[in-house]
């Protein structure tokens, strides 16, 4: 675990990480400072194993030939060893995959008060079905996907601008406050500048939901 910002903030963001996020950080933070004047510390945790770690449970592979695991329950337990001070409130974000993440924690704990979902998973295998049944347990939900993420030739992955707009659907049904936002460019664009703005959002946001 890595802590970026004032670490006697009372805003903690928390957000999983790999390699090529850990590249972009700098840049996220200042995009997070530019968006939001709300002083936060961010927590990042490193992944080991990106399809295993963060996966709820097992599904075939998607691209290339690495299946997904059931490892996400574990990863919580490892997150929420770190938001014991309930003086603090809590914040989980992240792109892609760690997206998905983020959004299924919160359907596992009432820990995190909003969620920064930028360019998430929500095509994966059954993720808005055990949405519909788990609630989340957030006020705040940020959604955005790029506009060019579809127009891909892997039809699971294709049914992604159907499945985020059906997430949102369902979220604002749970009564989150929803923001769905649409940024430009493929899946691999500017993820630390997407993932910014989903954390700046939720900064803001809870100003007005505590």
């Amino acid at each position: 675990m890595t802590v970026y910002g004032n670490p006697d903030a009372s805003t903690f963001l928390i957000q999983m990480v790999d390699d090529h996020d850990l590249a972009g950080m700098e840049s996220e933070l200042a995009e997070i400072r530019r968006l939001s004047k709300v002083d936060f510390c961010l927590m990042t945790f490193k992944v080991g194993n990106w399809n295993s770690d963060l996966s709820p449970w097992d599904a075939p592979a998607v691209f290339g030939k690495e299946d997904f695991g059931h490892g996400a329950e574990d990863t919580l337990f490892r997150v929420l060893k770190h938001t014991e001070d309930r003086s603090k409130t809590y914040i989980i974000g992240g792109y892609s995959l760690a997206g998905l993440f983020a959004l299924w924690a919160s359907c596992r704990t009432d820990v995190f008060s909003a969620v920064a979902a930028a360019s998430p998973s929500v095509w994966f295998p059954g993720f808005t079905d055990y949405l519909k049944e788990n609630p989340v347990q957030t006020k705040a939900v940020y959604l955005s996907l790029g506009d060019r993420e579809e127009k891909t030739r892997n039809p699971v992955m294709a049914t992604v601008a159907d499945r985020i707009r059906e997430t949102s659907d369902i979220l604002k049904s749970q009564g989150a406050d929803t923001v769905f936002e649409w940024n430009q460019g493929n899946h691999f664009k500017d993820a630390d500048l997407r993932t910014a703005k989903a954390l700046a959002w939720t900064l803001n946001s809870n100003l007005n939901i505590n």
